[in-house]
């Protein structure tokens, strides 16, 4: 058992390369063992192309060994054709002969049949190998599953004194440079990112990626009555962008409007990022829009920056329970929340 957690270990640092490159997929990575030797490795690189058990076996320089080693692998292999043809089959074919997974697959698709293919070929299987650290690597997948929605990281920075803006909603810059880099590190590897009407206009954010490489996050805005001006930067047509109101359903190329109804808006937005195919989304403020996602205990994570500014007085910092872990970031406190 210590060997199968060790390279079950090895399969979720290779799932983890994926972030931000597969969703709505999973994250899956696969290594291949032959008399505890590493003989394959691979991992799900982007969505629509090869999954993690292809890319493994084609790594393997000398495929007569595959009959006696054993897979290892982060989810359960499919058993249905999407845009791949089924991952159990091609384990099947290659007549390997042992499969150890972390967490079963939930979605309808696969559900176990990937597994019952395997064991109906004659394959030892092994399942729930550190369970619990393959449900956190792919809790993006999982939530989208269980709850129709994107998993939900709420970000803010604070001052020492627990003010997030001043009087006049200006909130530049709480957090230091490292904090700053970090963030655009976190927008790379979600699909979207949220503010409210009051951030979109005071602060007139870009909400891309500069200071990191990779793809730029759907922007997302809400705008009840559609009283932001057209020239702020988030209607710039830069990037993906979607506004959320009472008044219009108009859309174009890049900027798109949905029309929702008051009741229940907050529920019907997330079930459109969902249907949208978004699987996280990163909400970067206002206080307003916080504080009501954490009223409605519509959240999964915080991220929180505690800085060594003073503002003395301003808009107050949300209220959270559920610490989980804090690090340095310069000189900044950075403090991990689950609920």
């Amino acid at each position: 058992m210590h060997n199968d957690e060790l390279f079950i270990q090895r399969a979720f640092d290779l799932a983890f390369l994926g972030l931000g490159s597969v969703s709505p997929n999973p994250l899956v990575g696969c290594v291949i063992v032959h008399h505890n030797k590493v003989i394959g490795e691979g991992w799900h690189m982007k969505y629509g192309d090869a999954h993690a058990e292809v890319n493994a076996i084609n790594s393997v320089a000398d495929k007569s060994l595959l009959p006696e080693s054993t897979v290892y692998v982060s989810l359960e292999p499919c058993a249905h054709f999407g845009k791949t043809p089924p991952c159990s089959d091609l384990l099947v074919r290659h007549r390997v002969k042992r499969v150890v997974i972390s967490n079963m697959d939930t979605n309808p698709l696969v559900g176990g049949k990937g597994i019952k293919k395997l064991e109906e070929a004659g394959i030892e299987v092994v399942t729930g190998v550190l369970e619990r650290e393959g449900l956190e690597i792919n809790k993006r997948f999982f939530t989208g599953l269980k709850k129709k929605r994107p998993y939900i990281i709420l970000k803010w920075a604070e001052t020492e004194d627990g003010f997030v803006a001043r009087k006049n909603y200006d909130s530049k810059w709480i957090s230091n440079e490292t904090s700053r880099k970090l963030v655009h590190k976190w927008r790379a590897e979600e699909d979207s990112i949220m503010v409210g009407t009051n951030t979109a206009y005071y602060d007139n954010p870009g909400l891309n990626v500069r200071d990191w490489s990779g793809r730029n996050p759907v922007r997302v805005v809400i705008d009840r009555n559609l009283r932001l001006p057209k020239n702020l930067k988030i209607f710039d047509g830069s990037q993906p962008t979607i506004c959320y109101n009472l008044l219009s359903g108009q859309a174009s190329k890049r900027l798109q409007y949905v029309k929702l109804s008051e009741t229940n808006f907050l529920e019907a937005l997330f079930l459109n990022l969902y249907e949208h195919g978004l699987r996280s989304i990163i909400v970067e403020g206002g206080a307003q829009l916080l504080n009501l996602l954490i009223e409605k205990d519509m959240w999964d994570e915080a991220r929180v920056f505690i800085s060594q500014t003073k503002f003395k007085e301003g808009i107050k910092a949300p209220a959270i329970s559920g610490l989980v872990a804090e690090e340095m970031i310069d000189t900044d406190k950075l403090l991990i929340y689950k609920n």
